[in-house]
């Protein structure tokens, strides 16, 4: 029994040097090496599609830019045969570009002004 109560006793001598020699936590550093806390940005408000198409009507008419604007938002697909558009996203299917940045204009000039 006398043993048993010097081996805990050596076991308990051991650890608390060991606790001893351990560097101090992270959250005892000083003050001056904290970094300050950097204020969350509000993250921004995703925009419509048609808020999209409104935003490519304000690049000059009849450029690349534009329509290169309005496939940022429908990714061409051509069609050898493309009906014709009843949407918007139909211009997607017309492979000639003046045609699909005409049908593109036609329906993005009759979306009503939206308040920002």
């Amino acid at each position: 029994m006398r043993m048993m109560a010097l081996a805990l006793a050596a076991a308990l001598c051991s650890t608390a040097a060991m606790a001893q020699d351990k560097p101090p936590p992270p959250a005892a550093k000083p003050a001056a090496q904290a970094k300050p806390a950097k204020p969350k940005a509000a993250p921004a408000k995703p925009q419509s599609i048609a808020a999209k198409l409104q935003a490519c009507l304000e690049i000059d008419d009849a450029t690349k830019e534009r329509l290169n604007c309005y496939d940022a938002i429908f990714k061409p697909t051509p069609k050898p045969k493309a009906p014709a558009a009843k949407g918007v996203m139909d211009c997607r299917f017309i492979k000639e570009e003046d045609e699909r940045l005409t049908c593109f204009n036609g329906f993005a000039e009759k979306i009503p002004k939206l308040p920002n």
